[in-house]
């Protein structure tokens, strides 16, 4: 467009010239082949529009946008047609406590109040990206400033609608996936209705007050001993069953003994240790007996 624009005021000023000037007659055919030139390139063009992998192109005539769709590829279009290309890829938009980490500079973490008045900082992602047959009626409603317009405050405003909901430990914790869960559908709505789809909802981080973490802490750090006192008891008490088992092993055998030994058995496990204790490094000699007739065991033998 810029061309043919170029090209018509060359055309025109050569005409004023020349007839202003009637010497420089003799430039004006070559001045007018330049500006045909221009007009000829920029309809072609104008004519001619590439649209890249991975983006719309949006037809405008005088700033009236037209409903139909131009895909990836290459295309001959009225050369008076303005084509605003569309990403429609998956984007993010990153809100975080952390500086330069986020879409805008600095702090941009959540501030929320939750339903036990105390304020949460929460970290987000948003995935999503721009339904192709919807972007006529994004730019026409919206604009392409969709992100600062309809991302960035439908998801700040829906956490914090959803927070009141929850106590600020229930966020660290167990509900965490159900508040993930719960602004992920409100916020997929607002987007559906504004030609957007959310595709994930990530919460990065969820920072809880010094005080909230003091008390959790503590919570743990009961449970994880009340744990070790419970692991304690169980060994406490296999123990106590183990000697239970040994003891009752011990009294069956002492009743098995007592019940049916002899005295000529007695005599026998008698010399069996005695003998053992003989054949030991200190002992030398035993010297055994009953009655009057002695019986002797030399260990070197």
């Amino acid at each position: 467009m810029v061309l043919i624009v170029l090209g018509f005021i060359i055309f025109i000023a050569i005409n004023v010239v020349v007839k202003n000037n009637p010497v420089a007659a003799k430039f004006a055919g070559a001045g007018r082949i330049l500006a045909l030139v221009f007009i000829l390139l920029g309809i072609s063009t104008a004519c001619v529009k590439q649209i890249d992998a991975g983006e719309i192109g949006v037809k405008s005539l005088f700033g009236s946008i037209q409903n139909d769709i131009m895909g990836s590829g290459l295309h001959f279009i009225n050369p008076l047609l303005d084509v605003k290309k569309l990403d429609v890829k998956t984007q993010n938009y990153t809100m975080s406590g952390v500086n330069d980490e986020g879409n805008k500079a600095g702090d941009d973490a959540i501030k929320v109040l939750t339903s036990d008045g105390l304020e949460v900082t929460i970290d987000l992602t948003v995935l999503y990206r721009v339904v192709g047959a919807d972007a006529p009626r994004l730019l026409r409603e919206t604009g392409e400033d969709y992100r600062d317009k309809i991302v960035r405050p439908i998801t700040r405003t829906k956490i914090r609608d959803n927070a009141v909901y929850y106590q600020a430990v229930d966020l660290f914790g167990s509900k965490r996936d159900e508040f993930q869960q719960r602004i992920y559908k409100s916020i997929e709505d607002d987007f559906k209705k504004r030609g957007l789809m959310l595709e994930q909802l990530l919460v990065r981080n969820i920072t809880l007050p010094n005080s909230v973490k003091a008390s959790i802490e503590s919570k743990i750090n009961a449970e994880q001993d009340a744990k070790k006192m419970e692991f304690v008891l169980q060994k406490e008490k296999q123990e106590a069953e183990r000697k239970r088992v040994e003891a009752q092993g011990i009294a069956d055998y002492q009743k098995i003994i007592n019940t049916g030994l002899t005295d000529q058995q007695l005599q026998y496990e008698q010399i069996k240790a005695m003998k053992e204790i003989a054949l030991s490094a200190n002992a030398k000699v035993i010297v055994m007996g009953k009655g009057n007739t002695p019986l002797i065991i030399d260990g070197k033998q």
